[in-house]
């Protein structure tokens, strides 16, 4: 539940919180959606020196009573499945959910040691 120490206990839907890793990099963290166990929140990169399509954008759902979190969508899909037949498409690869649970995992431990600053936004 590394994500939840990056939020509000009590959040709504609509509260937002900035983290900065650096001067150049920060990310926006929004919640979404609020039920009695589980949250959607957003994750978007706000690096203006980078191309649109470069920046780190997920949709996250967290579990509250299980204190696990998955990846629902990253970047341009809109929603991950658990596999992919290979060659597909799209090109995602077979285990394209896999890769993006983990890569939410070392994303939140980059922020957890290397935040600077998490700033609730209004």
């Amino acid at each position: 539940m590394a994500l939840m120490k990056l939020l509000p206990h009590h959040a709504k839907v609509g509260d937002c919180v900035s983290v900065g890793i650096s001067e150049q990099v920060l990310f926006v963290l929004k919640v979404l959606e609020v039920a009695p166990y589980t949250w959607h929140v957003s994750i978007e990169q706000c690096s203006p020196h980078l191309p649109f399509f470069m920046r780190m954008r997920v949709t996250v759902r967290i579990y509250h009573d299980v204190r696990m979190a998955e990846v629902c969508a990253s970047q341009q899909i809109l929603t991950l499945r658990s596999s992919y037949y290979y060659p597909n498409d799209k090109m995602h690869q077979r285990n394209e959910k896999e890769q993006v649970n983990l890569f939410l995992a070392e994303w939140l431990k980059c922020c957890l040691q290397h935040g600077f600053s998490t700033v609730k936004q209004i």
